[in-house]
């Protein structure tokens, strides 16, 4: 507990920081690009056609049931779960070596090595709310206008927020300590790309597969963006079993990845 208020108290005191950091570290990835920061937006666009080709149109997948007697087209419905997708596994891709990539760097400046992963984060953020304002445009084009529902999804990205920056925590550090961490990470997020429901519906499952795959918080977040631009229900209280397991996870990931990291990054350095 200890560990986790320290590691709270250096985001919000080095907050400034933080933002300053990720919109450098957004221009300073892209500056050699004649496209620049778009690709940021292409890549993830480029993804969903691939995605809507193969699963939607070869397979001419029909309309998904989001809720009992309401359907939607599969684009609209896959992009609902994309956006999300591609938010947590770039954050979490990339906050996984924030800290062993930028060693050199930070034995040379003076402050805490905790908001790292953070400032990683938040460059990816500002893609998402780019993405998410394209979907929003979509959606109201497609005739999924926007309701009171729509406001939770500010709820559901500072939960995606707090998911990824806990897990960071603890990618981050054992990154730093044994390398191979990051490429089982990677392999690990591609696989979870297909046990999470991006791509197809919990509910073609029979129990207890779909339980069990349920416990992924990941299912939580997606169903709740899905939730907010199909306009459908308030998915958190309606589901509050579900909302406390999600915060149950956050909390317990945020703890050890928090003690995990207080308690070896002193000894950082000694890992260039």
């Amino acid at each position: 507990m200890k560990s986790a208020i320290i590691v709270i108290k250096e985001q919000i005191q080095h907050f400034y920081l933080i933002r300053r950091l990720s919109l450098y570290e957004l221009k300073s990835k892209n500056k050699s690009n004649y496209l620049g920061m778009a690709w940021e937006v292409i890549n993830p666009v480029i993804q969903i056609l691939i995605y809507w080709f193969v699963f939607g149109s070869i397979r001419q997948r029909a309309d998904i049931e989001v809720v009992p007697g309401f359907e939607v087209p599969f684009i609209n419905w896959l992009l609902g779960g994309f956006i999300l997708w591609t938010f947590f596994y770039q954050s979490t891709i990339q906050g996984s070596k924030s800290i062993y990539t930028r060693l050199r760097m930070l034995s040379k400046m003076n402050f805490p090595m905790s908001v790292i992963p953070n400032i990683v984060i938040f460059s990816q953020f500002y893609i998402h709310l780019f993405m998410l304002g394209i979907a929003f445009l979509i959606f109201q084009l497609t005739g999924f206008h926007a309701t009171l529902y729509f406001t939770q999804i500010v709820y559901y990205m500072f939960a995606a927020f707090c998911l990824i920056f806990a897990i960071s925590l603890i990618t981050s550090t054992l990154s730093t300590i044994i390398r191979d961490v990051h490429m089982l990470l990677n392999a690990t997020l591609r696989m979870l790309l297909y046990l999470s429901p991006v791509l197809w519906q919990m509910t073609i499952l029979k129990e207890p597969v779909a339980s069990i795959l349920k416990l992924n918080p990941l299912y939580y977040l997606i169903e709740g963006y899905r939730s907010s631009l199909f306009g459908t229900e308030w998915y958190f209280i309606v589901h509050w079993q579900y909302t406390l397991y999600f915060w149950a996870v956050v909390v317990v990931l945020l703890l050890f990845g928090s003690a995990l990291h207080v308690k070896f990054r002193r000894h950082f350095i000694d890992y260039l």
